[in-house]
């Protein structure tokens, strides 16, 4: 998920406070944000994490292992997120057999970028948690801006892979910044307060500017998937937990930034992968465009894909359509799993 999102709410709610006293000013800059940080919440019903840290070879990683039993796949989160995303996004696997390892990349919650910069090194630094926590091969499951590093690592190591499922991956080289200085303070002070707050009050109003962002929607079609999330409970909790693990913007800012370099470099291997790979991509993804998706699976070797009509960067979660691409991902991962 992007930041330019966090722009528009943002801006969406400064009407709201044009004319609030400085009493209430001030108020904003003093309230915390309500923000639960807590390494052992829970993040949805059936969904919690318990936060660690590895002391690896290549530096510390902050993780969250959900099971003790069967295969374990590797989440890989996106862009604004961290170990609790990544546990979050793959929390649909939970019950199939499978553990789920879930780190915080470099420059996300616990993890410090100097643990590995570029996505050769944060592939390195996979691999030395893995040795770490004893595990021999993992399947790979990378979203977004974490799907560079999914590739890089199954490249990079394809005898410690035995599966790759992308979706909405970055495949081609993006433009893009980080912005100004002062926009950052902005958002690290009163804006990520403001998008709170909305949430409060109008929650509508977030689940529309998300999917203004992540969507290339005509507003027709933006109005009935903002009406499908807010009238479908589940749907609804999963969003705002998603929401959730992109606060607070100051501990995921970093490595959002360093996502946006690696981005902009480019150059992935995707030739050179040779596990079994499945690429999943929305064909309106507003986010991460659809070439992305077709150009990982023109140039991975027998990569299988899987296309969402008509859907977002986020449909594989929030789509009426999710069960039925979820039940794609998990035959493949299934069929691909080593045997218990």
């Amino acid at each position: 998920m992007r930041k330019r999102k966090v722009i528009r709410i943002v801006a969406a709610v400064l009407a709201v406070l044009v004319g609030v006293p400085a009493v209430g000013i001030a108020g904003l800059l003093l309230w915390d944000g309500g923000v639960d940080t807590d390494p052992h919440r829970e993040l949805l019903s059936g969904v919690r994490i318990d936060l660690r840290t590895a002391m690896t070879r290549r530096g510390p990683v902050e993780y969250d292992l959900y099971g003790t039993r069967g295969p374990v796949l590797l989440s890989v989160h996106a862009g604004l997120g961290g170990a609790d995303q990544g546990r979050l996004f793959a929390g649909w696997l939970q019950n199939d057999g499978f553990r789920i390892l879930s780190p915080s990349r470099p420059g996300y919650l616990g993890t410090p970028l100097e643990s590995g910069r570029t996505n050769e090194e944060q592939a390195d630094l996979l691999v030395a948690l893995l040795d770490e926590l004893g595990i021999d091969r993992v399947g790979v499951l990378a979203v977004s801006a974490g799907s560079p590093v999914g590739y890089t690592f199954a490249a990079r190591y394809p005898e410690r892979v035995w599966g790759l499922v992308s979706i909405g991956g970055v495949s081609e080289p993006q433009p893009g910044g980080a912005g100004s200085p002062l926009r950052r303070t902005f958002l690290n002070t009163v804006g990520q307060k403001l998008t709170l707050l909305t949430a409060k009050f109008s929650f509508e109003t977030i689940v529309a500017g998300t999917l203004d962002e992540t969507s290339t929607f005509t507003e027709e079609q933006r109005t009935t998937r903002t009406s499908y999330i807010m009238n479908t409970p589940d749907v609804q909790a999963l969003f705002r937990a998603m929401f959730a693990t992109t606060f607070p913007y100051q501990k995921r800012w970093v490595g959002t930034d360093n996502d946006a370099a690696q981005a902009r470099r480019g150059g992935l291997p995707l030739e050179r992968i040779t596990a079994p790979t499945l690429i999943i991509h929305g064909t309106q993804d507003g986010d991460v465009p659809f070439g992305h998706g077709e150009s990982a699976a023109e140039r991975i070797p027998r990569a299988e894909r899987y296309w969402m009509e008509h859907d977002d960067h986020l449909g594989f979660w929030l789509s009426p359509e999710a069960s039925r691409a979820q039940a794609a991902a998990r035959d493949f991962l299934q069929r691909h799993a080593p045997a218990a």
